[in-house]
């Protein structure tokens, strides 16, 4: 864990005692540059913890009632599948492979390393590896599940998944944790995490819209029923790793990571939505028409 006990609020641990013991050849004004500085590029642990948290409650895109409430069309939803398998349920466990090889903190790995096993091999909880588990929602559908073999993206969906291996692979272990364990498991509802009462209630598989709204079978819902049993252990763990081994120097970066993150899964779930037959009414609010055939070509 990250010792703070000798930093002021934002201030990197030791920088302030280094300062007040150095000699009075260095005068006033360049200590208070250098606290200046350090305090711009520091933060403390609780607005780390509200920044990210305040990036999650975003992650909220306008269009997904119409998915939620059987809106969407039945013969477009495999649009809406293929383009989340392709972006990153697909190579997911590569992504928190990624994370763990780049991470020195033997805690935050083993945390990794549990993740990375259960997703690649469901050995742990689902039975079966997550990925292929995603598919049973599109072949309990009827549809034709050869077609994820050959997934064209949307150019949307193209740049968030190039931000995702580039954040990943080469922006440090703290930012390659955050955006797997953090941005993309997560959802706006992450809150709930340091503060129960606000967790929504968890309906009965019954009424799971894929099931009520599209006729679904509850057996083609292995995973949604995997990550029912793990998920408050799970944002737990990811938050506390987050949150206790980040260090100060290092948080900012990984805020605005996140932040790059939103705003490109946003334009993506943009793009999903107009492919799925949904266009904004031109107004700026949150209100859409439905197109009356699809916007662009199949994927």
């Amino acid at each position: 864990m990250v010792d703070e006990s000798q930093s002021g609020p934002i201030c990197p641990y030791g920088l302030t005692r280094w300062l007040l013991c150095q000699s009075p050849a260095v005068d006033k004004i360049s200590k208070i540059k250098v606290l200046y500085l350090a305090c711009r590029f520091c933060m403390d642990r609780e607005t780390f913890r509200e920044q990210l948290l305040a990036v999650m409650k975003r992650k909220d895109h306008w269009a997904w009632p119409f998915f939620t409430s059987g809106k969407i069309a039945k013969e477009r939803l495999h649009f809406h599948f293929e383009q989340e398998y392709a972006t990153y349920v697909r190579d997911f466990p590569v992504m928190v492979g990624w994370a763990y090889v780049r991470c020195p903190i033997p805690e935050v790995r083993r945390s990794l390393a549990e993740n990375l096993y259960e997703e690649e091999t469901g050995g742990l909880v689902a039975g079966s590896p997550h990925p292929r588990l995603f598919l049973e929602y599109p072949r309990g559908l009827g549809m034709d599940v050869s077609r994820f073999e050959y997934v064209q993206l949307l150019p949307a969906a193209k740049r968030y998944r190039d931000f995702l291996d580039e954040a990943i692979r080469h922006y440090g272990w703290e930012v390659a944790a955050a955006i797997v364990t953090i941005f993309i498991e997560g959802t706006k509802d992450d809150g709930a995490v340091f503060d129960p009462s606000t967790a929504a209630s968890t309906p009965p598989l019954e009424e799971h819209p894929l099931v009520k709204h599209y006729g679904l079978a509850v057996e083609h819902l292995a995973l949604t029923k995997a990550h029912r049993r793990v998920e408050g252990s799970h944002r737990q763990s990811a938050w506390k790793a987050i949150l206790d081994h980040v260090a100060p120097r290092r948080r900012g970066p990984v805020v605005r990571a996140m932040e790059a993150a939103l705003g490109h899964w946003l334009l993506y779930r943009d793009a999903v939505a107009e492919v799925c037959g949904l266009q904004r009414n031109g107004t700026g609010q949150h209100e859409v028409a439905l197109s009356s055939s699809p916007s662009c070509h199949p994927v």
